[in-house]
């Protein structure tokens, strides 16, 4: 167990001192190819900082406004009748939309139910198999100025109900 703490201890130093010393077997100016990228990497910051202030306002707004209560009493029926936990739902619908609301929802499913009780299971697979759709979508989008994103959306928003629907049908085929 020693040798893994010490090799995950050492990883990044390395692979930095890999990188750095690559650029200079190629007479590149690193500090200074450093110092361009980080300019970059600002000017981008600056391009998507509105759309994230719109998504951290909205998210704020949807998890204090009771709406997600809402949502969930009004699709409980369906949800018994497919077997699907209700408890999971809040996690299911925030996951799309932000990473660190859904690791919040996760995190109290966890400490509710259990890391080894079936929701909590559940949630730890919803959590591995679906993405951050919206904002993956608006991050990456905004970046690069492309703004017809309706395709992307439906296509990533199909793939984070298959992975739900299919974290939900593993584990109940497992239990």
């Amino acid at each position: 167990m020693d040798i893994i703490n010490y090799l995950s201890s050492a990883a990044m130093p390395m692979v930095i001192l890999i990188i750095i010393s690559y650029g200079i077997l190629e007479k590149n100016k690193v500090f200074d190819t450093f110092i361009d990228g980080a300019k970059e990497g600002l000017e981008i910051v600056l391009k998507i900082f509105p759309t994230l202030i719109g998504l951290f306002v909205a998210i704020g707004a949807l998890r204090s406004s009771g709406i997600l209560d809402l949502i969930i009493n009004n699709i409980e029926p369906v949800l018994n009748l497919l077997k699907i936990p209700s408890q999971i739902m809040p996690l299911a619908i925030l996951r799309p939309i932000s990473g660190s609301a859904s690791i919040a929802v996760a995190t109290d499913i966890m400490n509710k139910f259990g890391v080894d009780s079936n929701i909590g299971l559940i949630a730890a697979t919803i959590m591995g198999s679906t993405e951050t759709t919206l904002y993956t979508i608006a991050v990456y989008t905004s970046a690069v100025g492309i703004k017809k994103t309706r395709f992307v959306l439906y296509a990533a928003l199909a793939a984070d109900i298959a992975g739900m629907i299919a974290s939900v049908a593993i584990w109940r085929i497992l239990s």
